[in-house]
């Protein structure tokens, strides 16, 4: 019984996140699934940062060199900021090779590309 309280407590805190943590999570991840190797490869697609109600009009990514993600959601109008999110959570699994500004139309995907480099892997692309 305890188990299956702690289990639905960590679903249910994936419903409360915002949409810069829910992009590092899909990096954590990424990194966790790349191959060891140098070299090696992995592209990620982040479906749009939203849910509904959530960063529905166009939205700007920041991928940062010095470790954050940072989205500005616009209403759809296209016409002011309406919410910002960002986190730092991911930069514990990747380094940044360079900053990414990225402005994305409603329901855009994201995509992320890692490398392992040194040991280490890296965002090297993201569009």
């Amino acid at each position: 019984m305890r188990k299956f309280i702690l289990m639905s407590l960590l679903l249910l805190a994936g419903c409360f996140t915002d949409a810069a943590t829910r992009i590092a999570y899909d990096i954590e991840a990424g990194a966790q699934r790349i191959a060891q190797e140098d070299g090696a490869r992995l592209s990620l697609a982040h479906r749009t940062p939203s849910r509904s109600g959530e960063c529905e009009g166009n939205y700007t990514v920041q991928l940062d060199q010095v470790g954050a993600i940072i989205i500005w959601c616009r209403d759809k109008q296209d016409r002011q900021v309406v919410s910002s999110h960002s986190t730092s959570y991911h930069r514990r699994f990747v380094d940044t090779l360079r900053t990414f500004i990225l402005e994305k139309k409603a329901g855009e995907t994201l995509f992320i590309e890692l490398e392992r480099r040194d040991g280490r892997t890296l965002i090297t692309e993201a569009k």
